[in-house]
């Protein structure tokens, strides 16, 4: 097969052509500043108050609610340090878990070198937050609790009502990086007892520099960008408007295809995780088999290295992720794996591979037997994995 297989998509999606079509003319004839005040540039404010309704509606919020942001990391950012700020007063305790995007766990480490406390819930070993814990970790000074809705590499999806309705009964704002959810998964921030939550463009075949954050109104919260009067005076700086047109298109087009997407991703990731369990020893799926995102697979691999898996597979044509950070220049591996209790030496040979409803069965069937070659060799060079045969003989 000679063309690109593209299977991490978790990390990004393709902008649909649809979704490119709607934002050319903001670039070429529809160009004006949303926030002038003549006709011309009236053009660009519809287009952008039309998709913040868009928007709105997909997850059951008033449109008012929906601000624009520079993407997924800014709108964590906001909510976490605009809120914590905010509420600071009342208290300057925060809880969060220990599997979350950076986005959000580096913030909070930010928070915490400006006195603020933070608690880091554990989670069970499919990657489910402990609602025990949540419970037991609330105190009368918390002020805000920020629990992803999916986890970018394993997939697992959280008990986001619950974590919702405890939060309520405590009189705590309620925080959710839905970035890998949104588009994908039915939400409704009321049903879920959502006060703010973050999503990202390009992660739904939108554009990429473009996010949202939804604040309930009501909810206290401190501006991160300070500058001009847009997005009611609470986030500065010029809009983006081909990027907000992208995006409401990209969730137009989620909103009406959400469930053939769920059953054609299902199936796909289904094949590739049957296949890759039956067919190459000693793996292991990372997360819950069932209550995952559609088209997420993550598995470790004994006695293997993510890098040399991922480079190896890049020489076949097929692009994933893994789960170790070895690719960033760190020896550590995934702290989402650790979290989930998985020795160092396993967690370093994990490969997360994300499909979408564009792949094919041929796609899934050709990358397993590389897979299986790929990992054949990569153990025939391992020390460990000699001692290991030896010693099972």
């Amino acid at each position: 097969m000679d063309k690109l297989i593209y299977l991490d998509n978790a990390a990004t999606t393709k902008t649909a052509k649809e979704v490119f079509e709607a934002m050319k003319p903001y670039f070429e004839e529809e160009y004006g500043n949303a926030a002038s005040i003549y006709t011309f540039a009236g053009h660009a404010k519809k287009a952008v108050e039309d998709s913040r309704r868009t928007i709105a509606e997909f997850i059951g919020a008033k449109h008012d609610e929906i601000y624009f942001t520079g993407g997924g990391s800014e709108s964590d950012n906001w909510a976490v340090k605009g809120v914590a700020n905010a509420l600071k007063s009342k208290g300057k305790h925060l809880i969060t878990s220990k599997i979350e995007h950076h986005a959000i766990l580096h913030t909070f480490e930010f928070l915490e070198k400006e006195g603020f406390e933070v608690t880091y819930l554990d989670v069970d070993d499919k990657g489910v937050v402990k609602l025990d814990e949540l419970k037991k970790a609330i105190r009368p000074d918390t002020t805000l609790i920020s629990i992803m809705f999916a986890n970018n590499e394993i997939g697992t999806l959280e008990p986001i009502g619950e974590i919702g309705k405890i939060a309520h009964e405590h009189g705590i704002v309620f925080h959710t990086d839905a970035v890998q959810a949104f588009g994908h998964v039915p939400i409704n921030v009321n049903e879920l007892r959502i006060d703010m939550l973050s999503a990202s463009g390009h992660k739904l075949n939108g554009p990429k520099g473009i996010g949202i954050l939804y604040i309930r109104n009501g909810v206290r919260i401190d501006s991160l960008i300070h500058g001009g009067s847009q997005e009611k005076g609470r986030r500065g700086g010029t809009q983006n408007t081909p990027g907000i047109v992208g995006l409401g298109k990209a969730v137009e087009l989620a909103a009406a295809r959400m469930e053939t997407r769920r059953v054609r991703e299902t199936a796909l990731r289904d094949r590739l995780i049957e296949r890759v369990l039956d067919e190459i020893p000693y793996t292991r799926l990372n997360g819950d088999r069932n209550i995952r995102l559609s088209n997420n697979a993550n598995f470790s691999f004994r006695f293997i290295e993510g890098e040399s898996l991922l480079i190896m597979l890049d020489q076949k044509g097929i692009c994933g992720s893994s789960g170790s950070a070895c690719t960033s220049g760190s020896l550590d591996p995934s702290h989402v794996l650790l979290a989930i209790g998985l020795p160092h030496e396993i967690a370093h040979g994990s490969l997360r591979l994300t499909v979408s409803e564009e792949n094919t069965e041929e796609e899934i069937d050709y990358t397993v037997e590389a897979l299986k070659k790929i990992v054949e060799r990569l153990r025939s060079m391992s020390p460990l994995y000699e001692d290991f045969v030896k010693k099972n003989r």
